[in-house]
């Protein structure tokens, strides 16, 4: 099973609490994350882009960075990790994000891959003068089917001249083109989304679901089973997770339950108003999954969460590895710094689904942790 880190573009994570660790971004700070990802045997990292925040006494991601001059320099200081930027898509027109892929494949000698993504939250878009009305909710995945299109083109032929209802290209130039494949994810769950990565993605992420539930992703994966048989691609699931670790279970649930108690309930009333803002197509299931206040885990946005011993979270990351059609996991920690590290130190030797991998532990604490 592959693994990532989902890095801390944005302040404090994901977890919208005050008793959270409270930082603000820097690209200090995510080159250690990815550094120390790769030094583990890690296989992507990955960045949103996000451009307003939810506020409150947190200040919860009123601060970030860009993902592609982001991942850039992350190229520039890797060997190995593959490499993903998020295109707000709405936005960065399709030329120039196959262009800015197509540098960044050349820093990084071909680890480069990209997330597309929609829009979902207004103000984000509204705040520059460049949302187009609320009706985009119902077409998103029409204008990004167009969007991929005209990205593919560039990336496998230097030219396109696509003409769409969204985009019309007039003899539109790349060159150079990268060197290697360009993967694509999404993260839709909707039909429509589903449907799109069934047709365009390489990947598609879902959220997981719960508390030490590790398996409760299982419909989302193969309802992606079921879309591609139908397009006849593959298509694989990455699941998206938090993991909260400790020596104990008990460590680990007194953390969980400590940052609980610190739930920034403004920002969160705030991020549910902008869930609720999609009223033509019903709303994406991940958007409404994750905007969703009324949950104990509201705190670290819905996702899906492993609380454990490092034992317990390797136990239930091989789980989540056996339901078919699933490719890998995309791993958020409370603290990352400390977080990449355990994993790599404490939890991924005890995994059976990653003894493949080639780690700076050495290879008789691997078999001692799993003969354990």
């Amino acid at each position: 099973m592959n693994v990532g880190v989902f890095i801390p573009i944005g302040n404090n994570g994901w977890l919208l609490s005050e008793n959270a660790p409270q930082y603000k971004p820097t690209f200090e700070l995510n080159k250690q994350i990815t550094q120390e990802a790769e030094r583990y045997g890690m296989d992507f990292a990955l960045s949103m882009i996000k451009l307003r925040g939810f506020g409150g006494k947190t200040e919860f991601w009123d601060h970030n960075l860009e993902t592609f001059t982001l991942m850039a320099g992350l190229a520039a200081v890797t060997s190995k990790i593959k490499l993903f930027a998020t295109a707000a898509s709405l936005v960065m027109p399709p030329a120039i994000v196959a262009r800015m892929a197509s540098t960044i494949d050349s820093i990084s000698n071909g680890r480069f891959g990209l997330n597309l993504v929609t829009g979902w939250q207004r103000p984000e878009y509204s705040q520059m003068g460049m949302w187009p009305g609320d009706q985009f909710f119902s077409t998103r995945y029409q204008y990004l089917s167009e969007y991929i299109q005209v990205l593919r083109q560039l990336w496998e032929t230097g030219h396109s001249d696509f003409k769409g209802d969204h985009f019309k290209m007039d003899d539109c130039r790349l060159s150079p083109q990268p060197q290697a494949p360009m993967k694509v994810i999404c993260a839709g769950q909707s039909d429509a989304g589903m449907a799109f990565s069934a047709q365009y993605a390489d990947y598609n992420f879902c959220f997981g679901k719960g508390i030490n539930t590790p398996t409760a992703f299982k419909p989302a994966a193969d309802k992606l089973i079921e879309a591609t048989a139908q397009t006849g691609r593959e298509v694989t699931t990455y699941v998206l997770m938090m993991v909260i670790a400790d020596d104990s279970d008990e460590a680990a649930f007194a953390k969980w339950e400590h940052y609980k108690a610190g739930i920034d309930h403004e920002a969160v009333a705030w991020m549910a108003q902008q869930g609720a803002a999609d009223t033509k197509s019903g709303g994406d299931t991940n958007v409404r999954q994750m905007t969703d206040p009324t949950t104990p885990s509201a705190v670290n946005i819905n996702m899906g969460t492993l609380v454990g011993s490092y034992a317990s979270v390797a136990r239930m990351l091989d789980e989540m590895g056996e339901v078919p059609g699933t490719e890998g996991v995309l791993l958020t920690f409370d603290d990352f710094v400390t977080g990449v590290r355990a994993f790599g130190e404490h939890i991924q030797p005890l995994m059976k689904t990653r003894t493949h991998v080639d780690s700076p532990v050495p290879s008789r604490v691997r078999a001692e942790a799993l003969a354990a």
